[in-house]
């Protein structure tokens, strides 16, 4: 029987239906590895948990707070201050630096890390010409902050990943109430008080939001923490695991960073929760922008030209300095393999996200029951779970399948085929398709929701099926939203580190684990050909994020 929303067909309930069924098993393989970590943790073969929670553990989990709190704190000030002058205010520049402050998203933290060391190093270009200008002859001449440091982790992660708080809130900015805001000014609220009692309340849930992201993905670094040699969890997993040689202790860990994630979900939701706002009409008039002139206009531009100049430009110019002076580090060695099995790994995984996200949506809409519809969202955990606690949560288990299958075999047949699953990239493939479900199936289900229920209806009354209904009618409408999701998984999947790191075959090498290997030997210039192709290709989803922004 056809319904009037959006499902398509009323199943019965003793009826297995094919959509529904593998919705549920994608939906199962998508929360695997989560459930693992937590079983691996609580069942582990030597418990070092007192030991961890008497030495090395509230290093850890200290520095990591630490590291959220002022990334947070940080991106807040940065994001939502420099969203505010871009839509309220007009000053020299605005228009460009409107897209340029999203562009720091292409550069990932490792990227920034090396190449800040890199500028501010003893012989950098920074403490060589102050040594030349002031006539200093070594290091115990003159004071100079400690590079690798926590404050100096905080500040590349700070540029990197404001612009998830900038982009949240430049939409909610945008969306306020132009009566609202002139009500302010002829009341006399203008200028810091405008912005004080009337733009931050009506957008700080869009802020914390963004506030929430940039935690998420503080607690998921490892390149930048590494290289400046701060003691996160993230780190603990790694060396517990590959140093100490103990599953359960990573485990363990992983379950101290689950749970920190939830708390920042659940502390997010509830402040979503409590502060709702609504426009007071539906045509209700734009936000007018106030003219800056003289010294406030230029404070302006400057306020927005630095986070883009700290976060993008410099990382940029660094590698790109390195890169240009020497060309013959484009042909290295490795650097085109490393290229190829990103593109390969990269790839394959965006097109197993995206179809996998597209056959659960899709299954989710045929099913009429309530299971499939509540696992939806769960599988958006993903996202959530730092890199490092999906590589415990799936090495393991599946090793053990692995070398369980592959005795079988050899029993049954005398032929030993190997390691099929944990010795190739189909582990990479699916650690990133968990750790990236939430923009293939943000992506899909949202381009699936605009098609009209009519047409898929129209579809089924003209006898066909629900896989040519999906073919016929749904794919020509989403194709721009499939197009987009496949572009952010594959950038997303570029990036990645951690997960790469701890789940790559031996002598297997993407961008992201080369650039973060040879800038670990202290070979910058080596570091910076891999490095440039990964913003490279970064950019494309944010000049998209960009063109989409500015429309708005």
């Amino acid at each position: 029987m056809v319904e009037r929303n959006a499902r398509i067909t009323q199943v019965p309930l003793g009826a297995p239906n094919p959509w529904s069924l593998g919705a549920a098993l994608i939906a199962a393989l998508v929360l695997l590895p989560i459930v693992a970590v937590i079983w691996i943790a609580a069942t582990p073969t030597e418990n070092i948990w007192p030991h961890l929670i008497a030495t090395t553990l509230p290093r850890y989990l200290g520095n990591t707070v630490t590291l959220m709190l002022a990334v947070g704190a940080g991106a807040a000030v940065i994001g939502a201050g420099t969203a505010w002058l871009v839509t309220m205010m007009h000053f020299p520049g605005r228009r460009w630096l409107e897209w340029a402050l999203l562009f720091p998203l292409a550069v990932p933290g490792y990227l920034g890390a090396y190449a800040l060391v890199d500028f501010l190093e003893y012989a950098g270009p920074v403490q060589t010409g102050l040594r030349q200008m002031m006539g200093w002859q070594s290091a115990r001449d003159y004071a100079f902050p400690d590079i690798r440091s926590m404050g100096a982790a905080i500040f590349v992660l700070t540029v990197s990943l404001y612009p998830y708080v900038y982009l949240l809130a430049r939409v909610a900015f945008a969306d306020q109430s132009g009566a609202a805001h002139e009500t302010a000014r002829a009341l006399g609220a203008r200028g810091l008080r405008r912005f004080l009692r009337i733009g931050l309340p009506l957008a700080r849930p869009a802020i914390a939001a963004g506030v929430a992201v940039v935690m998420m993905e503080t607690v998921n670094d490892f390149g930048t923490v590494d290289f400046f040699g701060v003691q996160t969890l993230t780190m603990g997993v790694f060396s517990i695991w590959l140093e100490a040689g103990n599953a359960g202790g990573a485990a363990q860990i992983a379950c101290v960073m689950m749970a920190a994630i939830l708390i920042l979900v659940v502390i997010e939701k509830a402040a979503r929760r409590r502060a709702r706002h609504f426009r007071m009409a539906r045509r209700d008039r734009e936000v007018t922008r106030t003219r800056l002139r003289g010294a406030r206009a230029w404070a302006a531009t400057l306020a927005c030209a630095l986070p883009v100049a700290f976060g993008f430009l410099l990382p940029v110019l660094v590698l790109l300095s390195h890169g240009l002076t020497r060309p013959e580090r484009w042909i290295a060695p490795g650097l085109v393999e490393a290229a190829l099995s990103t593109l390969i790994v990269g790839g394959a995984a965006a097109l197993v996200t995206v179809g996998a996200a597209m056959f659960m949506a899709y299954g989710v809409r045929l099913s009429g029951r309530a299971l499939p519809q509540r696992l939806l969202p769960i599988t958006m955990l993903g996202y959530a779970v730092p890199g490092a606690v999906l590589a415990v949560g799936l090495l393991i288990p599946l090793a053990a399948f692995d070398n369980a299958l592959a005795d079988l075999i050899l029993a049954l047949s005398g032929w030993d085929p190997g390691l099929m699953l944990t010795g190739g990239i189909l582990i990479l493939v699916f650690a990133y398709t968990v750790r990236f479900f939430a923009l293939g199936q943000g992506a899909v289900d949202t381009a699936m929701g605009r098609v009209p229920p009519s047409l898929p209806m129209a579809s089924r009354t003209l006898g066909q099926g629900a896989g040519g209904t999906l073919a016929r009618v749904y794919l020509p409408l989403m194709r721009a939203s499939i197009v987009t999701g496949l572009i952010l998984v594959f950038v997303d999947c570029v990036k990645e580190l951690p997960a790469t790191l701890l789940l790559r075959p031996f002598g297997f090498d993407t961008l992201a684990t080369r650039a973060h290997e040879q800038a670990s030997l202290e070979r910058i210039a080596e570091a910076a050909p891999p490095g440039l192709l990964i913003v490279a290709v970064s950019l494309i989803p944010v000049v998209i994020l960009a063109r989409a922004m500015t429309k708005h």
